[in-house]
């Protein structure tokens, strides 16, 4: 019988012993046992596939990775700590030493924090446009860029993204579109059906849906071809000379090996792994996407629908509204429903007591909860003028269609009745 100590680490546990759970397990190990030096070597120069260290993936996250991509109807998926995380390592991996990215001007004001301080940091340019404008597109897009980015539905003010159109212009650029779908959700659009290459999503708001875990995942649709110009794309195409005398394009091909360049470098030296615990709350979450995103759907067009005709409100921006300058487009993309994020402009003055005024709506909110996230069960407001976009200027928020009277709402499950009491309520005092 072995001593004390070694039974308290060892006894009762054989790696790779195989279990019957009818629910993926929660993985909660840092690292893996090798069955010999060989199979570590093996793995470790990415000659086979397998379990190597959890902060490259652990088996938790590589079913979540496989069921967003499915959802997605992609190849591959990388999934890594939170939104934020996936949008920079996919155009970190994309870009490369020395691109330039052309990014809408309708962004979430993180990402907008991300391409234009952070990357610059990086010495990676970014060049924004306004989204519904094909020419400005075209205009921005230089020798030296190497992707397109921009979200199916715009955070806050909800203007629906013509894909197609987008996708066409960056693939005649031959570079990819990189579509945040987060708002979207893959079960009110796929954007990999209408040209996208690469879809990202935090993973934090629809696809957990209870405001409980951080997560990003980015899916490879498989549909862009980094070989046809090797000179454009030397990190996929010239020599992967941190692991061996090959290259990443050869190895793994279209649609696994970007998946291979994120996890074997991006998420490898910088760090933004995914929680095994995260991965498994998730994937409870997604097991119910299409029901909870169908309801808040409805619930949010029949808040939208009420607060049109409200006398305290100036204008709703939904695109599920006749007359919604993108409602057109929804009806093109967004068969199934509209977005359940969306915002609405109180009809008061852009003066010195606006922020009162705001806040006094805000604050009288019972039912709606102030937080500053989107997506949950509950249902959540936003002031983006001072939260979410408070580090964009003036311009950058007028460009995006935010005012200092803009309210962003995220419709969670609560009886659409009682949600609209609470906003009657709240704006009783406008």
């Amino acid at each position: 019988m072995t001593e004390f100590s070694t039974r308290q680490i060892q006894a009762g546990y054989i790696p790779g012993t195989p279990q019957n759970s009818a629910i993926p397990p929660i993985y909660q190990t840092a690292a893996y046992e090798f069955a010999s030096l060989a199979d570590a070597a093996d793995l470790f120069a990415l000659r086979t596939a397998g379990n190597l260290y959890s902060r490259n993936a652990s088996p938790t996250q590589q079913i979540l990775e496989e069921r967003i991509a499915a959802l997605e109807g992609g190849a591959s998926a990388v999934a890594v700590a939170s939104g934020q995380a996936a949008v920079a390592v996919t155009l970190l991996a994309i870009v490369g030493r020395g691109g330039h990215i052309v990014a809408a001007t309708q962004l979430y004001g993180g990402t907008v924090d991300l391409l234009q301080e952070t990357f610059d940091d990086f010495g990676i340019p970014v060049t924004f446009v306004d989204q519904d404008d094909p020419d400005a597109w075209r205009a921005a897009i230089r020798p030296e860029t190497r992707v397109l980015f921009a979200e199916s539905i715009a955070n806050p003010i909800a203007q629906v993204l013509d894909i197609r159109t987008v996708a066409d212009i960056a693939h005649e650029a031959g570079v990819p579109l990189v579509i945040d779908n987060t708002v979207g959700t893959p079960y009110l659009v796929r954007p990999g059906e209408h040209g996208a290459d690469f879809v990202v999503h935090s993973a934090t708001k629809f696809l957990s849906g209870h405001g409980t875990s951080l997560g990003g995942v980015v899916v490879d649709q498989g549909t862009f071809d980094f070989g046809r110009e090797p000179a454009r794309w030397p990190h996929f195409t010239e020599p992967y000379t941190r692991i061996g005398d090959f290259t990443l394009w050869e190895r793994f091909g279209i649609g696994q090996a970007f998946a291979a360049l994120v996890k074997s470098k991006y998420v490898h030296d910088l760090g933004p792994s995914l929680s095994p615990f995260n991965a498994w709350q998730i994937l409870q979450g997604v097991e119910t996407l299409d029901l909870r995103v169908s309801r808040q759907s409805a619930t949010a067009l029949a808040i939208a629908r009420h607060l049109q005709q409200h006398p305290a409100v100036a204008r709703v921006h939904h695109p599920g509204l006749e007359g919604n300058a993108w409602h057109p487009l929804a009806q093109r993309y967004l068969p199934r429903g509209g977005p359940s994020v969306f915002s609405f402009d109180l009809a008061v003055p852009e003066d010195a007591e606006t922020q009162h005024r705001v806040a006094a709506v805000i604050d009288s909110l019972r039912v709606i909860r102030l937080v500053a996230n989107i997506g949950d069960a509950r249902s959540l407001v936003n002031h983006p003028a001072s939260m979410t976009h408070s580090h964009l200027t003036a311009e950058q928020r007028a460009a995006a269609g935010i005012s200092l009277t803009t309210i962003r709402l995220s419709a969670g499950l609560e009886d659409p009745a009682d949600l609209i009491a609470d906003l009657d309520s709240a704006l009783s005092g406008v």
